[in-house]
This record gives C-alpha cells, structure tokens and sequence, in this order.
C-alpha cells in the first residue's frame, strides 16, 4: 500500500527468507562459509545455530542457489518424524526408489547406501539439511550418525548441515549424544546484528527493493535497534510497519515517534517493558536488596543506640566497674548480638581480657565526699576528749 508512495518497487521488509535480500553482516559472512565448508567436506555433522529471526533460514536458501553442479541435496524443513519417515523422507528428496508402503529402517538404509556409492562412484556427492533441527527425537539424531557410518576408505559418502535454535547445543551436549558430537567438523552461532549493522540492512533491504534516499535517518536506525535488539525478523516487522505509519502520517520519512507507535501495534504495549526487564531487572532487584538492608541495619543501629543511651542515664556514671550496656557498632549489629553464638564468643574473651583492663579500677572506686570526711573527724576528736569512754585514757 505504501510502495507507491515511496517509489519501491516492492516491499522491502517481507519476513519470507528471499536471498536477495540476504545482508552480509560479518556473523551472515562466517554463517555461510561454515555451511559453504560442509559442502565441501568429506563427511560429517556441520551445525549451525541461531536464535530465532536471526537469518538461518535465508543463509540456507542463499546456499541452495548457489550449489556446484555435482552435488544432489536433501533438503528436510519438518524434523518432527520418526526415524522410518526420516529416511522416507531423505529417499524422497534425492530421487531413491522403495519399496511401496515399507517402513522397514533396513530397507530405506539399504536403498540410501546402494545410491550413494553409486554417487560417489560417478563423482558426485549428496549433502543433507535439516531445518529446525531442535526438534530432532534422540531417535532420529541416533538414525543419522548411523548414515555417516556410510562411507568408503578415503571419505564418508553423506555431509549433514543441522540448522537450529540455540537450545540445539545442549541437546548436543548431553552425554548419550557424544558419539554424535565428535562427528561435527564445524560449528557456528550466528547473534544478532549490532547497531552499526542495523542501519546498513535497512538501507541494504531499502536499495534492493528501489527505494530512493533514506527513509530511515540515523536517528530512527538507532532507535530501531534499541527496539529489535538486532534481530532481523523483528527489524522486518517494525520497519514494515512504520513505513506504514509514515504514509498514513504523509511523512517523507520515518521518525523516531512513529518508529516507537508502531513497536506498539506489531510488539505490543509491554515489549518496551519486557526489553528493560530482561536487561535491568537483575540488576535493579539486587540494588533494592541492597538499599533495604542499609535501612534494616541503620533503623537496628539506632534502636540498640538509644536503648544503650537510657540504660546509662538509669544506671549513673559511678559504674564504671560494673558492666554496662555499650553502643553498639555498626559492625556488630545483630548477628553478634550477645545472644548469639559469634557474640557469646565475644563475650568470653572479653571476660577473659577484664583483670587487665581494670588493673587501675581502684581509681575509678566510690570517694567519700569532703563534707563526710571533716564530719567524721570533728566527731572523732571529741570522741578523745571525752573521758570514760572505754580504749581511751585521760591525759595527764
């Protein structure tokens, strides 16, 4: 609808995997070499991996048009089969006869054998892709390091791409696979493009399409990213829809408002949200938990402070030998409180330290007042005077 609009000649940012307009970012660059050296191999697994929308399926299409003239190809975009369909299913793509209604393994098995030797005796060798490849059972993965055991004294006969999502790794990874694993000669992952790229494959997408000038400033291609995260297929839809909005806006180009309202109708009012959780909810939740035990500590801090301050005013400063209630530290807080373990153990080795720090006690002993003392001397000098008082003589 907007194609005329813009002068283009088509639509620029169809979701269909159309090689032309493959972008050869480095990751795509890397991509199909790895594939483009599993058709050149001597058998094996070649596996390459992606999260979804990255471009995989474009990278093989590309790979598909561009195939030497001695290769035969089987291509499999529905793996969720058994391992007799699996088979039926590879005899079908490379032109093998069977048996009608079989779904003895052994047949297909034989069959796929007598056709590659006679592949490899004309010169030719056969390459099979499987699309979607986490889908695969352990049955049918099991089935197909079988066929690599298909070979003769210089090369195996039969080269297998597997092409999946990254949780395809793992699968991988598990130990009862790990026959299988040796048997990769290559391995890629291929992540989405980054903010200098994205702009270059929309004005890519754009060129190829006819599209005059840039409809996308370079601020909008920022703001692209920063909404996609790079993932091709995400970038499609968005740019597809704002050049819909800006038509509908009669806009000549495509700004940063309408990048953000269309991220809204394809994405949905909670993809911003989504996008700053997964990036910042980690981080945000161990600030919070760090922001609430400072005030848990400080608010514990102040109440043992002023419970310790009204226990002094109570107690009077001649107690000084006695034990007393201390201010507490910050450091010591509750989990050396005097009830538990780490703070019974201070308090024995404080008991421990006490004779040496109160050898000079005696300084800080009551004192009786000076009014007492002369007190207690007048009565005593006249307690002398006085005669007939028993332990004490008259003086001549």
């Amino acid at each position: 609808m907007y194609k005329e609009y813009f002068g283009l000649r088509e639509t620029p940012f169809s979701i269909a995997p159309d090689p032309r307009y493959l972008y050869m970012s480095e990751g795509h660059r890397e991509a199909l070499a790895h594939l483009e050296f599993g058709l050149r191999g001597d058998g094996g697994f070649v596996l390459l991996t992606g999260e979804v929308g990255t471009g995989k399926t474009t990278v093989c299409r590309s790979l598909l048009e561009h195939l030497p003239d001695d290769l035969d190809v089987a291509f499999i975009l529905n793996p969720r089969v058994t391992a007799g369909e699996l088979l039926a299913t590879v005899c079908d793509e490379l032109g093998i006869v069977y048996p009608g209604g079989n779904t003895s393994v052994k047949v297909f098995v034989d069959r796929i054998n007598e056709f590659l030797i006679g592949n490899h005796a004309g010169g030719r060798r056969a390459v099979l892709i499987i699309e979607e490849a986490q889908n695969l059972s352990f049955d049918v993965l099991e089935q197909l390091r079988l066929l690599t055991n298909l070979e003769t004294n210089e090369r195996k006969l039969l080269q297998i791409i597997m092409v999946g999502q990254p949780e395809l790794r793992a699968i991988l990874s598990r130990p009862e696979l790990r026959q299988l694993s040796q048997r990769i000669t290559a391995r890629y992952h291929l992540e989405p493009l980054s903010g200098e790229e994205v702009a270059a494959y929309v004005e890519h997408r754009l060129s190829v399409a006819g599209g005059p000038g840039r409809l996308f400033p370079s601020s909008a291609g920022r703001k692209v990213f920063s909404l996609t995260g790079g993932v091709p297929r995400l970038i499609n839809v968005l740019c597809d829809r704002a050049l819909l909005g800006a038509y509908v806006q009669g806009k000549d180009a495509v700004d940063k408002p309408t990048l953000v309202k269309a991220a809204k109708e394809v994405f949905g009012d909670t993809h911003g949200w989504a996008t700053f959780k997964k990036r910042y909810a980690t981080a945000f939740a161990g600030l919070l938990l760090v922001v609430l035990g400072a005030v848990l500590a400080v608010a514990y801090y102040n109440l043992r402070s002023g419970q310790a301050d009204k226990a002094l005013r109570i107690e009077g400063r001649e107690q000084l030998n006695e034990q007393r209630p201390v201010r507490p530290r910050l450091d010591t807080l509750w989990w050396l409180d005097e009830r538990s373990l780490p703070g019974q153990s201070l308090q024995r080795g404080r008991q421990k330290r006490e004779p040496f720090q109160w050898a000079l006690g005696d300084r800080f002993q009551k004192q009786t007042p000076a009014a007492d003392v002369h007190e207690q001397k007048q009565t005593d000098l006249s307690s002398e005077a006085s005669p007939g008082k028993p332990g004490h003589g008259v003086r001549d």
